[in-house]
């Protein structure tokens, strides 16, 4: 969740009252936010001067309340205090615009701009717009990649405007803060150092044209989404306000604009009024933005009730759906069933008419509904593959072996490259804007995370015996839905001060054991079993010390919850007393027929699937995850056991 300061007494002097921490904390919560802090003692203790502030936790897809315009104005409309502003497009008699070239669709394809005439900032007010900015472009726009913003005077360029996109040796300017022109190559060199901006260099570095908005007379508004011009830069004295807005996402690119504007054109000369800017594709389409128009939803009064709980009449929802921000009517073709519910242009978050309902409920006061048992009964069972994996987890512990809990996510490279395995490009799930490094893929491998904390651990006492039972996951087309499905593992890694094979190999045995699956030999008839084969082409392993782990199971499925240990085999004589007729025969006919038994052998080890592998870890991957001891390991698929 967002965390945003606001200054508390300007922010009590917005809602109109002054509160206590226990008010405001109260106040948060039933509008569906919270306090996370409040500063006033830290800030009288430590006696530096400094302004008490507010720290309040809002809902990562609430972008309206990322400022305090925002959250002052909502808490306002929710207490009663104002109705809902309702934002308006002037109507200028030239409109300004914005010229898009061909060559912006290989880079950053998307524009939307706006004006706020005649504003008036103050200090405060000032902050806060470049905060709104800021924590726009760190949440919705991810780091600008998605979106990017940019503040002119309007009063120091000219319209109409261009989008173009031009090789960096073409742009020079002389970026914010800076007297002196470079160009775009130049500015990627100046600002590799600065901790603010090369966060966002990458973002257009490799692309052979970056973008660039020039106004009339050729002069530089700003290179998207690095840097604005030192030209046309806003400061307090700043009233008319140009803003451009750039993107690779046409819905995100819309709500970041309206939320700009919403939040501050109330500092406008005529508060809430807008003046629109007309962008021009290359196709010659002509597009309006902002577009301020409240969407339409229908909400059925019936739904609403059931999900809450209440029995509230539709003016009543109508009251508390204004406390909300929004403007609600009784549709004249369903007066007692249905309201028309106009969402404004802030309230990205709406989506469905279950969001209207859990609006209505705020307003109504979580707190405040009514507390019922459930209609149904139901009793809760362990789905299978859980219930297999804790049967193993159970056998692992009590054969000695710690469980580690790794997270899902790792690297590339310790996926693939630090196991000596080879990337196929259609079997790692891959994260499309990683946090760091370290998450750059979803494990197809339970290997990476024990080794990493057997790495983590080294300096405990030896042996180390680990283990996980857990998911991995992978691309599958077939999953219409996903695209991707789970499968669940089994590994353990044994480091000592030498490999001791034998030490995982064993734990291999009581794991099957547990499962009621006997050591076969390949050329065995029986339809149950296991056996581990040589395997020379994993690079993962030591050469000569790697083998696959064969199952052959039987057509009916492995029961998790069925007893462990076959029973003690009777005697001859009892067991052919106790033979069937055709048991009788079968036997008879194996004896005259040797080729038929051992055609239905073969038969029989043709159906083994390979679930895993096991072997001593190769030196080389040792070195990878940074181990100075000899490793074990195995890693086998739970699932055909079901």
């Amino acid at each position: 969740m967002p965390t945003v300061s606001v200054d508390k007494e300007h922010f009590y002097k917005a809602l109109g009252r002054t509160y206590t921490t226990q008010e405001f904390d109260e106040l948060c919560f039933q509008f569906g936010i919270e306090l996370d802090d409040d500063t006033t003692e830290e800030v009288e203790k430590a006696g530096l001067g400094e302004r008490p502030q507010l720290k309040i936790d809002i809902p990562a897809n609430r972008y309206d309340l990322l400022c305090h315009e925002g959250i002052s104005r909502a808490l306002n409309v929710f207490l009663g205090n104002i109705p809902q502003p309702k934002l308006t497009l002037t109507k200028p008699t030239q409109m300004l615009e914005v010229k898009l070239s061909k060559d912006v669709a290989r880079i950053r394809p998307y524009f939307a701009g706006a004006v706020l005439r005649n504003v008036t900032f103050t200090p405060e007010s000032y902050a806060n717009f470049i905060d709104l900015q800021d924590k726009l472009h760190q949440n919705l726009a991810r780091r600008r990649t998605l979106v990017a913003i940019g503040t002119h005077d309007l009063d120091t360029i000219q319209g109409p405007f261009t989008y173009e996109a031009l090789p960096p040796q073409d742009i020079k300017f002389a970026p914010l803060n800076k007297e002196q022109e470079y160009d775009a190559s130049e500015l990627m060199q100046l600002y590799e150092s600065d901790k603010h901006l090369s966060r966002y260099l990458h973002i257009i570095r490799d692309s052979p044209v970056y973008p660039i908005i020039y106004d009339s007379q050729r002069r530089v508004l700003s290179m998207p989404p690095i840097i604005n011009s030192n030209h046309s830069k806003i400061t307090l004295e700043t009233k008319n306000v140009f803003i451009d807005t750039t993107a690779i996402d046409e819905t995100k690119l819309a709500i970041v604009i309206n939320i700009i504007v919403a939040m501050f054109s109330e500092y406008c000369a005529e508060p809430f009024t807008v003046e629109p800017v007309k962008v021009i594709y290359p196709d010659g389409t002509e597009k309006i933005t902002p577009d301020l128009a409240n969407t339409r939803f229908p909400a059925s009064v019936d739904y609403i009730n059931r999900c809450t709980g209440l029995g509230l009449k539709p003016e009543e929802m109508i009251t508390y759906l204004q406390k909300m921000g929004h403007t609600a009517t009784i549709d004249p073709a369903a007066p007692t069933e249905r309201l028309l519910v106009d969402v404004p242009p802030t309230r990205p978050d709406i989506l469905h008419e279950c969001d209207l309902m859990e609006d209505v409920a705020v307003a109504f006061g979580f707190d405040n509904l009514p507390k019922t048992f459930p209609s149904t009964n139901t009793v809760a069972a362990p789905l299978p593959i859980n219930k297999l994996a804790d049967i193993v987890r159970r056998e692992c512990a009590y054969a000695g072996w710690v469980e580690v809990l790794p997270l899902i996510l790792c690297s590339h490279d310790e996926n693939f490259a630090w196991l000596q395995r080879k990337d196929d490009g259609t079997s790692a799930i891959v994260l499309e804007n990683p946090k760091t490094a370290e998450y750059q893929v979803v494990r197809t491998s339970l290997l990476p995370g024990i080794l990493k904390t057997v790495r983590e651990n080294r300096k405990h006492a030896l042996p180390l015996r680990t283990f996980e039972v857990s998911d991995i996951a992978f691309k599958d087309a077939s999953e219409t839905e996903r695209c991707a499905r789970n499968r669940r593992h089994v590994s353990a890694v044994y480091c000592d001060k030498t490999a001791s094979f034998e030490v995982v190999h064993g734990l291999l045995d009581r794991l099957m054991l547990s499962l009621a699956i006997p050591r076969i030999q390949p050329t065995d008839s029986t339809d149950k079993g296991y056996w581990i084969q040589e395997d020379a082409d994993n690079d993962t392993f030591f050469p000569g010390r790697a083998a696959t782990i064969h199952v052959r199971l039987p057509k009916t499925k492995f029961n998790p919850g069925a007893a462990t240990s076959a029973a003690a085999p009777a005697d001859k004589e009892d067991k052919d007393t106790k033979s069937s007729a055709l048991d009788t025969v079968k036997s008879a006919l194996e004896k005259v027929l040797p080729t038929a038994s051992s055609a239905s052998s073969s038969s029989t080890a043709d159906s083994s699937i390979v679930v895993g592998h096991i072997g001593v870890l190769h030196p080389q991957v040792l070195k990878n995850f940074s181990i100075d001891f000899p490793c074990s390991a195995l890693e086998f698929n739970l699932e055909p056991f079901l």
